[in-house]
């Protein structure tokens, strides 16, 4: 699902953001991303959305090369990538149920398959009653909830986390991993970038660690 071959990205001001790392991820694999803060995690995570391009090496998602794709073929790479962030970033002047619905209205499909795959995916997060509210009168929890109803709502293969239990408390946290959980078991490829260490070591899945833009922990070529 992932691979990374040989990969570098430097910026224009002569940081090295990420150096030579080689990996991949299998399909349906769930995978943890980690490292100090600026040790390049975020960089990863854009590289596989071809929000940034590598400066060197390839990046394959699904067999697809990003260093060979056309910017009119970006859209629809993302389309198959659902992504949680840490803050939410839910809409406060739309209702739960249209903020989940916000990718399916981009996608173009009709009212009542949205309606049915909008409640499929708060059903799973178990947020089906709640989607008329508002969602700042939800909990962070269930803020967080939602988000990843809203990243799951199109049935994405490959779902990235970014933080996505930065400001939980651990009971929390640990409903939120179980969902990610739920996500590996019916196919699909999870990767979650983390500093909550302990979290991750209850979990028992591959950890790739990153240190200074270096893969130190986790490759497999």
């Amino acid at each position: 699902m992932i691979r990374f071959d040989n990969v570098s990205k430097r910026y224009e001001n002569g940081h090295e953001a990420l150096r030579q790392l080689n990996f991949s991820i299998a399909p349906g694999e769930m995978c943890f991303l980690t490292g100090h803060s600026g040790a390049g995690k975020s960089t990863l995570l854009k590289l596989i959305m071809r929000m940034e391009n590598a400066s060197q090496g390839q990046v394959f998602i699904n067999g697809q090369n990003l260093s060979r794709m056309r910017a009119g073929q970006v859209p629809y790479l993302r389309r198959n990538i659902g992504v949680v962030f840490q803050n939410h970033q839910l809409l406060f002047d739309r209702t739960v149920f249209d903020n989940v619905a916000l990718p399916l209205l981009i996608e173009g499909a009709e009212p009542n398959d949205i309606a049915r795959r909008v409640r499929a995916a708060l059903d799973k997060v178990g947020l089906l009653k709640k989607e008329k509210l508002n969602p700042i009168m939800l909990s962070g929890g269930e803020q967080q909830r939602v988000g990843i109803a809203r990243a799951v709502v199109n049935k994405p293969p490959l779902l990235l986390a970014d933080e996505p239990t930065g400001n939980l408390d651990p009971q929390l946290s640990a409903e939120v991993m179980h969902l990610f959980e739920q996500f590996r078991e019916v196919g699909v490829t999870v990767l979650i970038a983390t500093h909550d260490l302990g979290l991750v070591a209850r979990m028992g899945h591959r950890v790739l660690t990153l240190h200074h833009g270096e893969l130190v922990n986790g490759g497999d070529v």
